[in-house]
């Protein structure tokens, strides 16, 4: 068996994106798995350029039973946000952003590691992003 994530697309337009996860866990958790990637977002509608990245501006999360470390995919993944265990919260960084400082090899993708899952654990994520088209 295997942790059942899921995910839905709240909005995908040119500049932002809204997307949902769920994870159950059954015990075996998520290590640098891909939550958000890059290339599956839509296109800048204008341009036609693909996604390349993202800029992080709101997340609310409830975590039950286990925390999550997200990080930004790179040769060596950069931690980009710890969410505590049993917790709920909702963080806007809004204001300015948390931009990509992956350095060598980054994605532009956005990974998720769980930390201390045991089988019926939870978290639900909703994650607001900025898109980027430059290279990446």
């Amino acid at each position: 068996m295997a942790d059942a994530l899921t995910s839905q697309v709240i909005q995908d337009g040119g500049r932002t994106a809204v997307l949902k996860y769920t994870n159950i866990s059954d015990g075996t958790g998520q290590a640098d798995a891909v939550l958000i990637d890059v290339s599956n977002l839509a296109a800048d509608p204008v341009t036609k350029q693909a996604c390349t990245g993202v800029t992080l501006q709101t997340i609310t999360f409830s975590n039950i039973g286990m925390g999550v470390e997200l990080l930004w995919d790179a040769t060596t993944n950069v931690p980009l946000l710890n969410l505590p265990q049993d917790w709920e919260d909702t963080i806007d960084f809004s204001a300015f952003g948390i931009p990509n400082n992956a350095g060598a090899g980054k994605t532009g993708d956005i990974l998720v590691t769980t930390v201390g899952a045991t089988a019926g654990d939870t978290y639900l994520l909703v994650i607001t992003v900025t898109k980027d088209y430059a290279a990446p």
